[in-house]
């Protein structure tokens, strides 16, 4: 039977254009996508008040699939927070620092530890942490600040973050948008992530090395001496502070550089940081204590993921388990790091980082809710209840229709999807946050996915690649590479520019691999 368009198909999709125009010219898309939800709504109702009701029912409905999320990211942001006050979250790394004496132990400490802090805490705490305890020392063995930015960006912004595998904040929205299991994604996103990511570092390393120099303390002191010109002041204290994106529409990750990197612009105080005889934090029992008990807790229940995942060992975890045990370890340890801390209001402490934790997680993920709202109206699945339909009765899928009558004028063709899947990440990311986009290619993947006989949780993983390697921060200049290139102070439009070809190559042999082997 042939599907009939209506008017508020057309304003749908004109809402779906409006949306990539508008991010690619870097803008914020929270008002298109306000503005397209209420005319859409408008249009297949015929009455305003739907229309005015939809906005609001948009972001409730989103908020109601995506709050675990939310949550999550505030119960390890808390944690990290009472680690920070003792001092534990850079003695958590300053071990690796014994191991880096050269260029190329250098780099491959840099990539596995950036990796995984940023796989289990994102990139916000990895890059100022990193930053301060690592970089100098990596820079004192012969590695360029080039370099360093690139590791960092491509191991902690790009691999990390567009699998997100522990918190499973980004398979979870793709997952919402295709109308497939979240961990069948986050497999699938694994695998590309670091078929992505090992390309990248791969290139970089074969490109940068001849930049590299023999290791001497005057590598550093001249490292030192760009502070200035990179606009880092020596601040000394705490790192920077979370900032929601430079175009507001909130990059995971994301940081901006307001701050030193927690010590003072002088080469003598960073000699002394680059000594392991003398790390900056507090070697105090407690910082000791739980510098070893977070990384234990995590690396025990990696093992326990995995023994459910391949073993018949133990049961396997099921739907959200694995990311209610991620919060509940974080907030079991950030109750335990506020009793260390101070004992007498350890619960009025417990209670300020559980609200600073929401407060951040909802300054870096609050603006996908009217986003995904808008692509949620586009799912037959939800835009029933946006439009306060009865239960009864089901709601249109206008962008399923969109796609069945597309589909028809085209010969089907998975490799030509896939790369368009994948571009149209690519250009979701321009805004510079890495999840904005993810509800347009998880409900394109979803859509798209039958009409060619592929794996909708394919398409969603290969789309969820180019949306958080391009706007998560490795290939526009105005997300959160911007922080990266700053602590490694190097011009950050040069960074961009440098992590172009690696990227790209990457996300390329990554999305062929998708087309044959999944």
């Amino acid at each position: 039977m042939d599907t009939q368009l209506s008017a508020a198909h057309w304003i749908y999709l004109a809402g779906i254009v409006v949306i990539l125009i508008t991010m690619a010219l870097r803008k914020n898309i929270v008002v298109p996508a306000v503005a397209a939800t209420m005319l859409t709504a408008w249009a297949f109702s015929g009455s305003i008040i739907t229309g005015l009701s939809s906005i609001f029912n948009a972001s409730l409905v989103a908020a109601q699939e995506l709050f675990n999320i939310f949550l999550i990211i505030a119960l390890v942001t808390a944690m990290l927070g009472a680690l920070r006050e003792m001092g534990a979250d850079r003695l958590m790394v300053t071990p690796f620092r014994h191991v880096m004496r050269a260029g190329t132990s250098s780099f491959v400490v840099l990539a596995v530890v950036t990796f995984v802090i940023s796989l289990f805490f994102w990139p916000t705490p990895a890059v100022p942490l990193v930053g301060a305890v690592l970089i100098p020392v990596a820079i004192r063995a012969g590695l360029s600040p080039l370099s360093v930015g690139m590791v960092i960006a491509i191991a902690g912004q790009g691999m990390a973050l567009s699998s997100d595998y522990i918190i499973k904040v980004a398979p979870g929205i793709s997952a919402a948008a295709a109308g497939v299991d979240t961990d069948s994604v986050a497999d699938k996103s694994l695998a590309l992530s670091l078929i992505v990511g090992v390309t990248a570092l791969v290139i970089t390393y074969v490109m940068q090395r001849r930049t590299w120099q023999k290791p001497s303390p005057d590598l550093l002191a001249a490292w030192e001496n760009k502070a200035d010109k990179f606009g880092i002041t020596g601040s000394g204290g705490d790192a920077p502070e979370a900032d929601p994106g430079p175009t507001g529409t909130g990059v995971p990750g994301g940081s901006s550089v307001t701050a030193g990197p927690g010590r003072p612009a002088t080469g003598t105080a960073t000699m002394e940081l680059a000594a392991p005889e003398a790390p900056e934090s507090p070697k105090s029992l407690a910082a000791r204590t739980f510098a070893t008990i977070v990384p234990t807790a995590y690396l025990v229940f990696i093992v326990y993921l995995l023994l459910g995942k391949f073993t018949s060992l133990v049961p396997p975890l099921q739907g959200g388990d694995a990311a209610g045990i991620v919060g509940g370890i974080a907030a079991l340890l950030m109750f335990a790091a506020c009793l260390t801390n101070d004992k007498r209001d350890f619960l009025e402490s417990s209670s300020a980082h559980i609200v600073d934790g929401l407060v951040f997680a909802f300054k870096a993920m609050g603006i996908v809710l009217p986003i995904a709202g808008f692509f949620f109206i586009g799912n037959g699945d939800f835009s029933g209840p946006i439009m306060g339909l009865p239960d009864d009765v089901a709601g249109p899928a206008f962008l399923f229709d969109l796609i069945n009558v597309a589909q028809s004028h085209i010969t089907p063709n998975p490799i030509v999807l896939a790369f368009g899947v994948l571009l149209v990440g690519i250009v979701a990311g321009l805004d510079g946050s890495g999840f904005s986009g993810l509800p347009l290619t998880g409900s394109l993947a979803g859509a798209l996915g039958p009409a060619v006989d592929m794996d909708p949780a394919t398409l969603a993983a290969i789309g969820q690649m180019g949306n958080i390697w391009s706007g998560g921060g490795t290939l526009v200049a105005w997300s959160s590479l911007i922080a990266v290139a700053g602590f490694a102070r190097v011009p950050v439009l040069t960074l961009a520019r440098k992590c172009f070809l690696p990227v790209m190559a990457g996300l390329i042999l990554s999305t062929v691999f998708a087309i044959l082997v999944f």
